[in-house]
């Protein structure tokens, strides 16, 4: 009697272990997935986002852990690099006094007046160079109680030279607000001028670089979109966040309803061998 009502439980764990696997295996698993993005673009292709064009690179990485939502462990995952060039104003100050680069050689700021409107630029000669190239003068000037001479020897007698006479006149060269030079391979023009300093803007483009993964969210312009790679070479780009969410909810609720599906299973199992270990246990009477 007791081995027969062991058969009984033992018949009813096998049944519900049955039913609770036959419905973890047959069980759709949930997916991201949205019917109709925003934007769905291949690799290589440019989309429109307000006005800015972008364009979309998918490559594969190596990662060490798990992806998104019903990914798998390591291995690859898809990464999209998404790419726009931007327009951009920079600017930059030349402080009155001070020495810039400028055509490849140097110059002075020169500012004159408390209110002025325009600034020059008086060349700085390269002295070295000068006295280099000159095979009659010593390559170093000399100091003399009534000034700076530079040494000058021809037909084997040596004679002084002042600097001033020597050294050709600097170039100059004068620039007015809103008026334009070229400067680092850009036309720039004077914004401003100042007792103190001169402002210089030009346009110059710049690559704004996002890099976005599987179901993430990334921001282009002032649109927030979420991603999700519907192939290896295709991706969909939606502004559906709430959607998305929801979908998210779904997967970790059927997680939760497949996990607590296998515990079933694995108790039910436990259960029959018990049964079964106990129904053979010798009786003391």
């Amino acid at each position: 009697m007791q081995r027969r009502a062991v058969a009984v439980y033992a018949a009813l764990f096998v049944l519900v272990a049955g039913v609770a696997g036959v419905l973890t295996v047959t069980a759709d698993s949930p997916e991201i997935g949205f019917e109709n993005p925003d934007y769905e673009v291949s690799d290589g292709e440019t989309i429109e986002v307000e006005g800015q064009e972008y364009v979309v690179e998918i490559t594969e990485v190596e990662e060490s852990g798990g992806g998104g939502h019903g990914g798998g462990g390591g291995g690859t995952s898809l990464v999209a690099t998404i790419e726009r060039n931007m327009t951009v104003e920079q600017s930059e100050a030349w402080a009155n006094g001070s020495t810039v680069q400028f055509n490849e050689r140097e110059w002075r700021v020169e500012i004159t007046g408390e209110d002025p409107s325009e600034f020059t630029l008086v060349e700085v000669p390269d002295r070295q160079a000068i006295l280099e190239a000159d095979p009659q003068a010593d390559n170093e000037t000399v100091q003399r109680d009534d000034g700076e001479y530079v040494v000058v020897t021809e037909d084997g007698e040596s004679s002084l030279i002042p600097v001033g006479e020597y050294f050709p006149a600097p170039e100059e060269r004068s620039y007015a607000t809103g008026g334009t030079l070229e400067y680092s391979s850009q036309t720039a023009t004077v914004d401003n001028v100042t007792a103190d300093q001169a402002v210089l803007v030009w346009e110059a483009t710049e690559t704004e670089s996002i890099e976005v993964q599987d179901e993430g969210i990334v921001t282009l312009v002032e649109t927030d979109l979420v991603a999700h790679f519907a192939d290896s070479s295709t991706l969909h780009l939606s502004s559906d966040i709430e959607g998305y969410d929801a979908q998210v909810a779904e997967i970790e609720q059927f997680e939760q309803y497949n996990s607590g599906l296998t515990r079933v299973v694995i108790l039910a199992l436990f259960s029959i061998v018990l049964l079964l270990s106990a129904a053979f246990i010798p009786s003391r009477y």
